[in-house]
């Protein structure tokens, strides 16, 4: 497996009938696929989250939607970023993925994360525990999934789950790739470090330094080269040949934040989300890149395009502009 261009998207908001809505989410994916992206994710939440839009907004569930996606592309992988593990029992989302695995012929990436949006968990019923909890059934959960994906039939019993000789048929593949997304620089990456094949770092770009230099850490405390394990980063991207159009998108979306990015140093934007934005023309946006994230040692770049992505030919100019970076 190999991700180095990733398309995600997060927000299914197109200002258009919810007949219209999927339509446009293909589209979204065939042109990402034409233009040089390796993978398209979709998010697994059921409301949209804050900062985003409200929670009535649009959300599709993500695996029925990426068993839509995997009829309507041919090229592309197809993940979750990431999988919410409180949402679903381990067993049932090793074959859940499994299943769009052999759907797609072979382009499923499992992206999976400890969970965290509390609002989701008292709506629908989930237990949604604590921090440490979480992060003990994540641990719990990957010692389930990993051999069940490569056709290991694992007996477990543990705090929070138990399987018997659990079994997953049919399989393409025994080395269906995991992804685990988020910025702890200790549990997260430690359970990369264990389990991962990649792992996508979501955090502030001036903060990728440290976050690198952790993941080292874990890595060589189980004795695992670090080269073994892909790294991207997940970004806000606002691109156009207009490059005042997108800074105006910008400047719009922070303020309904509540921030006023006019009146803000650079030491104060590095605490706001805009430090996870790469906004401007082609050439200035290839460039922030570059060397807010590439030159610190990141392999792969998933972005999403929420102010702009569903209209044609955004992701078109976005992977013009960035598939020479990660080649």
């Amino acid at each position: 497996m190999t991700i180095r261009l990733g398309y995600q998207m997060p927000n299914f908001s197109y200002g258009r009938s919810v007949r219209e809505l999927f339509p446009t989410v293909i589209a979204q994916a065939r042109e990402a696929e034409a233009a040089g992206f390796d993978t398209v994710f979709v998010m697994d939440h059921f409301y949209q989250l804050p900062g985003l839009g409200a929670p009535d907004a649009p959300m599709l569930e993500s695996y029925t939607a990426l068993g839509a996606l995997a009829t309507a592309t041919e090229r592309i992988q197809l993940s979750a970023l990431v999988t919410g593990n409180t949402y679903r029992n381990p067993a049932l989302l090793a074959k859940t993925v499994t299943t769009l695995d052999v759907v797609s012929g072979g382009r499923a990436v499992l992206g999976i994360g400890a969970g965290w949006f509390e609002l989701e968990h008292q709506s629908y019923g989930f237990e949604f525990g604590t921090f440490t909890e979480r992060f003990e059934r994540l641990d719990e959960a990957l010692q389930i999934i990993h051999p069940m994906l490569r056709g290991e039939h694992p007996t477990f019993e543990g705090k929070w789950y138990h399987t018997e000789k659990a079994m997953n048929e049919p399989r393409i593949r025994d080395d269906l790739p995991i992804l685990l997304g988020g910025g702890g620089e200790k549990k997260t990456f430690g359970l990369a470090a264990r389990y991962a094949d990649h792992l996508n770092i979501i955090c502030n770009a001036s903060e990728l330094p440290r976050k690198i230099a952790a993941l080292h850490e874990r890595c060589t405390e189980i004795g695992r080269d670090p080269k073994t394990l892909e790294v991207s980063y997940l970004c806000f991207l606002m691109i156009d040949e207009d490059g005042d159009r997108v800074r105006k998108q910008q400047q719009d979306m922070m303020r309904g934040m509540g921030v006023d990015l006019s009146t803000l140093s650079e030491q104060e934007r590095r605490q706001t989300p805009a430090d996870r934005q790469f906004v401007g023309t082609p050439a200035e946006v290839a460039e922030q890149l570059q060397s807010r994230v590439l030159d610190h040692g990141v392999q792969g770049l998933i972005v999403n395009m929420v102010t702009n992505g569903h209209e044609p030919g955004a992701v078109a100019l976005a992977g013009r502009t960035l598939a020479p970076l990660v080649d």
